[in-house]
């Protein structure tokens, strides 16, 4: 594909190429994706494709610029064969579509994480990425950020999940909270809607009201 200009940026993103090489089934079919593609500002587009060990297990890449430089990277879920899934940031590099960092995998076949949002959650100028890993088993919430080549983790919490297994679907998100930005998830047990600050290196956790259903979880009061 066409080399883009310096100025084009990632306006938009999407998984191709089905394959059932690793079925899993979190998101309730054996399907997942082998390719990356990306459209860019001037029209462009660009595509990456996985090695077999390797698949998009996720519902849809997320835009944000994760480095403060004006341009959009891609979040995306990567699962291996054999060490389940990775969180991982895609993005332009000299104009090549490529992967610029990633968490550790879980380690464990058939195990998996959930993405929350991505935002400037303490207001210092830098953007978090949020995530619940094993959302059915450890529901673990973790925060990570992009420096240079590596996602850094910066906070977690237990007890928090946005994802029950099966659902084609991720719960909850990052909204602005009695005017702060909140991370929302459900409570381990799925009764509570539980929104999730961080300030100062430390994650502040709360109930916001009963979870019912989806709705519930998507726009509690108070959100924004």
């Amino acid at each position: 594909m066409a080399v883009p200009s310096v100025a084009a940026d990632i306006v938009a993103a999407e998984y191709g190429e089905p394959t059932t090489r690793y079925p899993h089934g979190a998101l309730g079919d054996p399907v997942e994706h082998a390719r990356l593609t990306v459209r860019l500002s001037d029209g462009q587009r660009l595509a990456a494709r996985i090695p077999d060990a390797l698949v998009f297990e996720d519902t849809a890449p997320r835009l944000a610029d994760l480095d403060g430089d004006g341009g959009n990277e891609i979040i995306v879920v990567e699962s291996h064969e054999g060490q389940g899934a990775r969180l991982a940031v895609w993005g332009l590099v000299d104009g090549r579509l490529v992967r610029r960092a990633a968490t550790p995998f879980i380690g464990r076949r058939f195990r998996w994480l959930a993405p929350v949002g991505a935002a400037d959650l303490d207001d210092d100028g830098q953007v978090e990425i949020a995530y619940v890993e094993t959302p059915h088993l450890g529901k673990t919430l973790k925060i990570v950020r992009l420096a240079g080549d590596r996602l850094l983790p910066v906070a977690e919490a237990k007890g928090l999940t946005n994802h029950r297994l099966g659902d084609p679907f991720i719960q909850g998100g990052i909204a602005v909270c009695d005017g702060r930005p909140t991370i929302l998830t459900a409570d381990a047990g799925w009764t509570r809607i539980v929104g999730t600050t961080f300030a100062k290196g430390r994650l502040t956790s709360r109930h916001r009201g009963p979870y019912r259903d989806k709705q519930d979880l998507d726009s509690p009061s108070g959100c924004d």
